[in-house]
């Protein structure tokens, strides 16, 4: 399995230090949900996983080769990020859209391989669209859409998954459907990392927790022994009730706490 690491991560975005010697190794074979505060950095520390940001200091390397000495076809195809807030501008087909997930590989749209044909397909039945593949991306509704760029990342098939907000636009059926994608993608192998702001998904998802505060991690590990009610409470700004269930951790954000934020 290929192995992806943050080495004294620094990032500096102008006159502001977004992170702060970050270390991190996102397991394989776990879903890894990064969490924190509005401006904490989490989009910045994906970003940087990704390649798609030069450190300030430190490094982020795949299989002990720094990504910024990798050419970007081969990270690409290494790495699969999915941003925030993903948009179709053009009409084309979804299973198209879903296509350019072989673009890494050398592939297009309009001729792929027998693979890459099976990778779109099985992308497309993963996110549950496979009777959309004719229909135009833009005639679909915003939850219908995120999926249709979840599946262009599936396509991908790399080894590593990153993922900005992948629920934000989803109805609750489909926050669940998308999440157990993602696990099961994870459960396959891949190392799978998202960011999330819903504490109560992230508890009940995650394997491993990421617990940004102000560009630095607080915190990494199982759910609930990261997400503490004094944890919630200096990085949040919240009054949160936790619960066990059947083995899952509930969390539950009761108030706001005066002063804070």
């Amino acid at each position: 399995m290929r192995r992806l690491e943050a080495h004294s991560l620094t990032v500096d975005l102008g006159a502001r230090r977004a992170l702060v010697r970050i270390d991190l190794v996102p397991q394989p074979g776990r879903l890894t949900v990064i969490v924190g505060p509005n401006g904490a950095g989490k989009t910045t520390l994906l970003r940087a996983l990704a390649g798609l940001m030069e450190p300030s200091q430190g490094d982020v390397t795949l299989d002990g080769t720094s990504l910024a000495r990798m050419r970007a076809s081969e990270r690409a195809r290494a790495i699969a990020y999915l941003p925030q807030g993903g948009s179709v501008a053009w009409p084309l087909p979804v299973a198209s859209v879903v296509a350019l997930g072989r673009l890494p590989h050398g592939e297009q749209p309009d001729g792929l391989t027998e693979a890459g044909r099976e990778a779109v397909a099985s992308a497309l039945q993963a996110v549950g669209l496979k009777d959309f593949a004719h229909r135009p991306a833009t005639a679909l509704s915003g939850g219908e859409r995120a999926r249709v760029l979840l599946a262009r990342a599936l396509a991908t098939q790399a080894p590593m998954l990153l993922v900005d907000e992948p629920v934000a636009a989803l109805d609750p059926r489909h926050q669940l459907v998308v999440l157990e994608i993602l696990k099961a993608r994870a459960r396959s192998g891949a190392t799978v990392v998202a960011i999330m702001h819903d504490l109560t998904l992230a508890a009940r998802f995650a394997d491993d927790i990421v617990l940004l505060h102000q560009g630095k991690i607080e915190a990494v590990g199982p759910p609930d022994t990261v997400l503490t009610e004094a944890r919630l409470a200096a990085t949040f700004g919240i009054r949160a009730r936790l619960l066990q269930h059947s083995g899952t951790l509930l969390v539950a954000a009761e108030s706001p706490l005066p002063g804070i934020g």
